[in-house]
């Protein structure tokens, strides 16, 4: 009789513990189906991207209006440049997808050459990339935007010299001469930051750039 009741206890504990096991795994499968619904939900987020650049110069400019958004921008710069006026040469808008990428190229651009010389047959050649955005929360838990692999590029018209024909006009000599920038930034969602500033070349001009970026409301 002892050992009956030793038996039928100790099966009695078995299926216990089968139910309690089997209760977990309930649990467990559900969690993960949650996690990668969330997950998918993630992923179809899509952030809306704004990268501006601000010509920084000492001569005067026909228009020093500057969007509302990039006012805070502009009074850093001003307290930390040496520049008289700035201007907005191009304002680029794009969407791409959380943890997405993104390549743009384009010709023309807000350099010239330092006579003013530049034309449809000098323009200067842009592009912009970056190899992930995503949304990421930082140490103290606010989500904030993170863009690896940020890269912005120019080839820009140079005038070096000058060619004299002995039965023509004389023609600019023009180099095309690379600037650029390669850096992984982390902003707040919606907030323009200063990514960098690079030398325009003899004209002592700068082009600064700017970058925002913010979850895209459909």
């Amino acid at each position: 009789m002892n050992t009956q009741k030793v038996l039928g206890a100790t099966v009695f504990a078995l299926f216990v513990l089968l139910c309690i096991t089997a209760r977990s795994s309930s649990v467990l499968a559900q969690s993960s189906v949650q996690a990668d619904t969330q997950v998918a939900k993630d992923d179809e987020t899509n952030l809306d991207t704004q990268l501006y650049l601000i010509v920084a110069t000492n001569q005067d400019v026909d228009d020093t209006k500057l969007p509302a958004s990039l006012d805070l921008v502009i009074r850093q710069l001003r307290a930390s440049l040496p520049f008289r006026n700035y201007r907005l040469a191009a304002t680029l808008v794009n969407r791409v997808k959380n943890e997405g990428r993104l390549n743009l190229r384009w010709i023309g651009g807000p350099f010239a050459t330092p006579s003013g010389s530049a034309s449809a047959a000098t323009p200067s050649f842009s592009d912009f990339n970056i190899r992930t955005v995503r949304l990421v929360r930082d140490s103290a838990g606010q989500q904030v935007v993170q863009m690896s692999g940020f890269s912005y590029g120019a080839r820009i018209p140079i005038q070096t010299g000058t060619a004299i024909a002995s039965n023509g006009p004389a023609a600019p000599i023009i180099n095309y001469e690379p600037t650029g920038l390669n850096t992984d930034i982390s902003m707040r969602e919606g907030e323009p930051v200063v990514v960098g500033t690079l030398n325009a070349g003899p004209s002592g001009d700068a082009i600064i750039l700017v970058v925002s970026a913010k979850r895209s409301q459909r």
